[in-house]
Order: structure tokens, then sequence, then C-alpha cells
């Protein structure tokens, strides 16, 4: 155990950022809301380029706009994982079940979630769709900071990408640019239930040292 309580306490906030997707539709403060982009965008940027940028929806006809395209995508989804569940040797059928139904939960609801994030990237130029994939290197650490700070606020975050299956409805809607690629969506909110520790696999069944097996 360390005794260096920063260490423990960025550990016990890494060790706990559970996807959390039933939130209450109580408002998050515009305030909060702009600490968890201020440390999203502290990650790391390719080429210090700096060009992660992050829309945040709050406006309720938006959000129901959003969540009819994210709720078809959605129960697809939940249909296929019913009929399909692959029983994990790390999680049970019952608890993957669970972890589904939060899935569906959130899709019946997002509308009512008082924010949802937009991790995007700006080009500042078109660019061919085969070079799209680059900004996401640049977004995706952002992200990941960003559910590490709305843990640390005491909110409930998750990333997902079934709300852009549709991504020429969605960028209509946000009004997003030639020149901008969205990467990811993070509805954002007060938790209904509560942190705990995340299951993972231990790190040594995920490590190879010094070349594959």
């Amino acid at each position: 155990m360390s005794t260096n309580p920063g260490e423990e306490k960025l550990f016990e906030i890494m060790y706990t950022t559970r996807a959390m997707r039933k939130l209450k539709s109580d408002p998050v403060p515009e305030g909060t809301l702009v600490k968890l982009i201020d440390a999203a965008n502290r990650a790391a940027s390719g080429s210090n380029a700096q060009g992660a940028r992050w829309l945040i929806v709050r406006d309720q006809e938006q959000r129901n706009k959003i969540a009819a395209i994210n709720k078809v995508a959605v129960d697809a989804y939940y249909e296929d994982q019913m009929t399909n569940m692959p029983e994990l040797p790390h999680q049970d059928r019952a608890k993957r079940k669970r972890m589904f139904d939060a899935v569906k939960w959130q899709g019946d609801n997002l509308q009512d979630i008082p924010a949802i994030i937009y991790a995007c990237y700006d080009f500042g130029m078109e660019v061919p769709a085969e070079m799209r994939a680059m900004g996401m290197l640049s977004t995706l650490p952002g992200v990941q900071n960003l559910l590490l700070a709305a843990r640390a606020h005491g909110l409930g975050a998750t990333l997902t990408t079934l709300g852009l299956s549709d991504r020429d409805a969605i960028r209509e809607i946000l009004g997003v640019p030639e020149t901008v690629e969205v990467y990811a969506m993070i509805p954002v909110g007060y938790p209904m239930g509560n942190f705990g520790p995340v299951m993972r696999l231990p790190a040594e069944e995920t490590i190879c040292w010094d070349s594959w097996g």
C-alpha cells in the first residue's frame, strides 16, 4: 500500500471509474462541465495540435432529437445481444445481461440525461476519409481524462458510439462542419447507483514481455 495520499486518491479514482449509464435528470452546473473539458484538454495531443473539440448538448429539443436516433441503434444492439449473448470467462451471462439492460435503459432515457458531450477533432480543413481516424488518437486520451474528472466530481459518465450510428443525421442536428470529425458520445449526469471497483483481468494475464507469447 502506498503511503502517498495523492497516489492513493488517483488510483482510487481510476479503479472505481465505472461506466455509469443510469443517470439522474438533475442538471450539472455549467462550471463543472467546463472543468471536465479543461481536464480533457490536458491529455496528450498529437504534434501538440490541440484540435480536440467538445460539443456539450443541454437543450431539451436537441436532446430529444439525439435520443431518437440513439434509441434505434441501441434497440437493435440490445436485441442482438439478447439473442446471441456469449458468456465470457470473466463475466457470466447474468452479469452481462445486467450490463446490457443498463445500455437499454440509457437508450430509453437519453433525452432526460442533462448533458451529452460529443468528443470531436477539428482538422481545420477538409480531409480525406482515410485520414479522419488519425484525429481519434488525439481525442480519446481526452475522453479518458474527462471520465476520470467526472468521477472525481461525483458524476457518472460512459463512452458510447451507438449514438453515432447515423452520422449524417447527428452531424446535421449538431451543425458539425466538414472540417470536424465526431468520435464519441459521453452522457454525463449524477448517477442513480453507486461507484465501485471496476472488475478487470489481472495485469499478468494481459502482458507479454519482449515478444508476443
